[in-house]
């Protein structure tokens, strides 16, 4: 199979009326709506460092997606088409053909069409570039927190670290625990509806892909303000308290990453506009926070316990170890 083979094969059009012109030009054309402005990202994928050599080729698929449709999500924007570019060891066809069934399906669950891209040969790299749709002048950005914003987030954290740190044998899970928390890390939900559902009321937003303390930092640090996070209050498995040493399951939630949940900030008045977005969107939140003026993140017990909580590690960094 050579590699036009490939793309007629597999990476056939779909059909979006604003799609001018799709995959088989040098270029794609596209005509966004009017009254809507262009949001755009890009995300890289490699073997050993985001994902296992052993992924099956659906689940990588799926994750390949949808953590590019999640950072529309963080912008409360509609995801609407994605450019693919991979490097592949060799083109085979079952596991392409699954590849891209999985890619497809996910991609028309959220309304998203592939436009282009690029392919070669290389050792399992993706890159996905990613455009959605937002009102024109909205869109949640990291610099908007304000003192006296609660601190949401959706979903559950944490789980996406545990099953990591089972499979580098850092720990030991029971059976159905790994395997509620292995869907968390090979298969992440972007939480597009929410984003959409609290675009009205919330103020700054992002989604966890380096752990919550990092990320949270990330719109810290844009906003010029400090926040307190209260650790009872953040929502996780439960089993994972019990089965894991507390400074484990403690780094897993802060620090863990591979959530792609939404954390966000609105003000304290918009709690119950917050609630019923939320139950719109069929998405579970906890409120876990207040953000301060103090500049800094603290950590707490609790809302009602001050006792801080220290941690040696926020997140995860790339070029860390460099």
């Amino acid at each position: 199979m050579t590699e036009f083979d490939f793309i007629r094969r597999y990476l056939k059009q779909q059909n979006d009326a604003d799609v001018v012109l799709g995959i088989g030009d040098d270029a794609a054309i596209v005509r966004p709506r009017s009254g809507f402005d262009l949001c755009f990202s890009s995300d890289m994928l490699l073997k050993n460092v985001h994902f296992f050599a052993d992924v099956s080729p659906e689940d990588l698929a799926w994750k390949v997606l949808a953590v590019n449709i999640s950072d529309m999500a963080a912008m409360g924007a509609v995801p609407r088409w994605a450019l693919l570019s991979a490097g592949l060891p060799e083109l085979e066809a079952d596991w392409l053909q699954r590849f891209c069934d999985s890619l497809f399906a996910l991609a028309q669950r959220f309304g998203v069409t592939l436009i282009g891209g690029d392919t070669t040969r290389g050792d399992l790299v993706f890159n996905v570039t990613i455009a959605g749709e937002l009102p024109q002048g909205q869109g949640l950005q990291r610099h908007a927190a304000q003192a006296g914003d609660d601190i949401w987030v959706s979903g559950r954290i944490g789980l996406a670290a545990a099953a990591l740190q089972c499979r580098l044998k850092k720990c030991e899970l029971p059976p159905a625990v790994f395997a509620v928390c292995e869907q968390a890390l090979l298969r992440p939900f972007p939480r597009v509806a929410l984003g959409q559902a609290v675009l009205p009321f919330a103020r700054a937003a992002l989604d966890i892909s380096d752990g919550l303390a990092q990320d949270l930092g990330h719109i810290l640090q844009a906003s010029g303000v400090g926040a307190t996070v209260w650790l009872d209050a953040l929502p996780t498995l439960p089993e994972l308290k019990t089965l894991l040493p507390e400074a484990q399951w403690q780094a897993c939630v802060l620090a863990g990453g591979d959530d792609y949940e939404l954390v966000f900030t609105a003000p304290a008045e918009q709690r119950r506009a917050i609630l019923e977005a939320a139950q719109r969107s069929n998405t579970p939140v906890s409120r876990i926070g207040i953000i301060t003026e103090t500049g800094r993140l603290k950590i707490t017990r609790s809302a009602d316990d001050d006792s801080e909580i220290q941690l040696t590690n926020t997140g995860f960094d790339h070029f860390d170890s460099i």
